[in-house]
């Protein structure tokens, strides 16, 4: 394709999403409010209709330029990106369970310090290795453990820590990170609701071991489907590109074949001497890749960033200034010394309320606002947990509460001010009719 017809087509796709792009018009009552969403405009468009163009069908050079570019803003050493935020989960705790890791490995029965009310991704990874769950309890209003809890959950079974940001809002994660350094822990930091995020002035995500992000639709950033593992470790972000990568010994990127120039010279295993390294494999891995379609609108989306960030912080502070006061709700406070990158407004119905946590979502979803309970509320709760290996230290009490009262809205970029007020009247409306 030559650059003129290459040029008109990226013209005429730029025309197309005008053309189809929503009124904006917001009809209270009738128009959708959602609690997330993607926000994409003619910028995205063209970057995946451009690199469709170009076949970008597998992972190569746009995914390897988001790598770098996302590595950059966290200031890590690499970062890989795979094809979902639950994945980047799988590999960040799975990296730290290879032999090449030698006493530092995690081993099956191994204890890993994670929160009982939050999303199931942060934990099932525990589980898939053969690791144990210690849940702690968390704090209502952050929404997040303390430094505390945590401290006192760890016994001579523990090695690791898990834990994910509450809807953008940290946890004490400096304080954390600092009793995994003096207990000789893995920290895993689950950043995938909270880039942007800020604690004693430094990024979230900067904190951990390894850290992750998820870029689904109802993230900071998306991809359609995407996720990323950052961290400064290079001995172990060569272990996350291998189980990345199927488990491959060779770290060649695709369609070249001899970076180590030795590719025939090496012996491992039992294998015969001067076996292909393409084909020898270190790790028991899987196919967790993304592609360079998702890269490309990764890019995209990254350099909106700053303003995506911003907006969330501004529809945040519109709905605590406008719910502040409203009897009955405890409504969300960010963690001292923090400056969330927020995901969701969260709010807890109170004990002596005269209306339920269901009625007043009920309320809120008749007139198209939508809703989302906090997560999977107390995982010892769900079904799928029952059975599994755990262990509890302390009251579950306010895990608890959030799975009978707990509820968010949304405060994502594609909220307008007159959205969000609508919000605020609905929850004061029907709170003032039910005293």
């Amino acid at each position: 394709m030559n650059d003129e017809h290459r040029t008109r087509v990226l013209e005429e796709t730029r025309k197309h999403h005008q053309s189809v792009r929503d009124s904006g018009e917001f009809v209270p009552g009738t128009t959708e409010i959602w609690p997330s969403g993607a926000v994409l405009d003619e910028d995205d468009r063209a970057a995946l209709v451009e690199a469709a163009l170009d076949l970008r069908i597998a992972a190569g050079p746009l995914s390897k330029r988001f790598e770098s570019d996302f590595a950059r803003l966290l200031k890590r050493r690499k970062a890989h990106l795979t094809n979902s935020g639950s994945s980047a989960n799988l590999l960040a705790l799975t990296a730290y369970t290879s032999p090449q890791l030698g006493e530092r490995r995690l081993l099956p029965g191994d204890e890993v310090i994670t929160v009982a009310a939050g999303f199931p991704t942060t934990v099932n990874p525990i589980l898939q290795n053969g690791l144990v769950p210690v849940f702690v309890d968390i704090e209502l209003g952050t929404y997040n453990t303390t430094a505390d809890r945590v401290a006192a959950a760890i016994g001579p079974k523990t090695r690791g820590i898990m834990i994910a940001h509450a809807l953008g809002n940290p946890f004490e994660v400096a304080e954390i990170a600092q009793l995994a350094s003096d207990h000789g822990l893995v920290f895993v930091e689950d950043n995938c609701d909270a880039v942007g995020t800020t604690y004693g002035g430094r990024l979230t995500g900067t904190f951990g071991d390894i850290s992750t992000v998820s870029f689904y639709p109802a993230h900071h950033l998306t991809m359609g489907e995407g996720g990323i593992v950052t961290t400064s470790n290079l001995k172990v972000a060569r272990i996350v590109e291998s189980l990345r990568d199927w488990g491959r010994d060779c770290w060649c990127e695709p369609g070249h074949s001899d970076t180590c120039l030795k590719r025939f010279d090496h012996q491992l295993g039992a294998l015969p001497a001067g076996y292909d390294h393409k084909y020898i494999f270190s790790h028991v891995g899987y196919n967790l890749k993304s592609t360079d379609l998702q890269a490309a609108l990764g890019l995209s989306q990254l350099r909106k960033l700053d303003g995506f960030i911003a907006a969330r912080r501004h529809n945040w502070r519109r709905m605590r200034e406008g719910l502040d006061g409203v009897r009955h709700l405890l409504l969300p406070e960010a963690t001292p010394g923090s400056d969330p990158s927020w995901f969701g407004f969260v709010m807890t119905v109170g004990p002596d309320a005269p209306f339920t946590c269901g009625e007043l979502t009920g309320f809120l979803e008749r007139r198209k606002i939508g809703t989302r309970r906090l997560f999977a509320g107390n995982l010892t709760r769900q079904p799928a947990y029952h059975r599994q290996p755990h262990r509890v230290v302390g009251e579950l009490t306010n895990s608890d509460i959030v799975t009978e009262r707990t509820f968010w809205t949304g405060v994502y970029p594609g909220l307008t001010d007159e959205m969000t007020d609508y919000v605020i009247a609905s929850v004061r409306e029907f709170v003032a009719g039910r005293r």
